[in-house]
């Protein structure tokens, strides 16, 4: 007999989905169309895309499970005190967005009580889609396009791919971390944003050590990485909650993980 949490993460994975499927259709519209950019306070760029995809996530979310909180980065906080809280990036990578390219994704978590239990990736331009459930001690599976997905098996820094979205992510101390870290590597590339994350989970990428972020660029990402077989933590191996900071680290599995924590380390990170 199944185990309820199962049941439950189900049911609530197939919802994310529907709410990816929206997001998608208020995206694409606008996608290599001329659309008003502004400036955030924090001098990040929003466009309609962003405020459409998020504004009808919101609204399923309200008429569905009007008792869930919310957490977006266009429209802020609603309920977060509530046992169930969705975090939601409309466009994570609006950069890439505004650019043309077709490497940013919308984002949607659920957590339980702070801790991520679900999360989506949605490529709506390529229509790709990662989805990952992680319950501890009932089930951990990721999907992409419906297929079973797993990490790489790749257990030497010297062997691994890293991603970066960007060197100028990291202040002067992560920097230096960071520049340990990556040069340990086979290879480092930048710029894929959150679609870096997909492409670990799908056994292309090894590494994606990031620092600067929000909770809404990672939280949905800890159960897709977990789900297909990887480690996804801060930079000191933590687990990844609400409450946690600006630097993840995720790996294929366990042991490029644990070594990479340690590069980390060696420099104070």
């Amino acid at each position: 007999m199944p185990d309820p949490r199962e049941l439950v993460a189900e049911m609530y994975l197939q919802f994310a989905e529907e709410l990816a499927d929206a997001s998608g259709d208020a995206i694409r519209p606008w996608f290599r169309r001329d659309s008003t950019v502004e400036r955030k306070q924090d001098g990040s760029p929003v466009t309609q895309a962003d405020r459409g995809a998020e504004r009808a996530i919101r609204e399923r979310i309200a008429d569905r499970y009007p008792r869930h909180g919310v957490i977006g980065e266009e429209f802020g906080v609603e309920q977060a005190d509530a046992e169930w809280v969705w975090v939601v990036d409309p466009i994570d990578g609006t950069g890439a967005f505004v650019a043309g390219l077709p490497t940013f994704g919308t984002l949607i978590a659920l957590l339980q009580n702070g801790a991520p239990l679900l999360g989506v990736l949605d490529q709506p331009i390529l229509r790709e889609r990662w989805s990952g459930v992680d319950v501890p001690q009932v089930m951990a599976r990721t999907t992409h396009n419906s297929h079973v997905v797993h990490t790489s098996s790749t257990v030497t820094l010297a062997d691994c791919v890293g991603f970066a979205t960007t060197p100028e992510m990291f202040d002067r101390q992560e920097s230096a971390a960071w520049a340990r870290l990556a040069g340990s590597l086979d290879r480092v590339r930048y710029g894929a944003d959150c679609y870096a994350y997909g492409l670990l989970a799908s056994g292309y990428v090894d590494i994606v050590c990031e620092a600067s972020l929000k909770s809404w660029d990672y939280l949905a990402l800890a159960p897709i990485v977990r789900g297909a077989g990887g480690q996804m933590t801060d930079w000191g191996g933590s687990a990844l909650t609400i409450e946690s900071g600006s630097q993840v680290l995720a790996a294929a599995n366990a042991n490029v993980h644990r070594s990479a924590i340690v590069r980390l380390e060696q420099v104070g990170g």
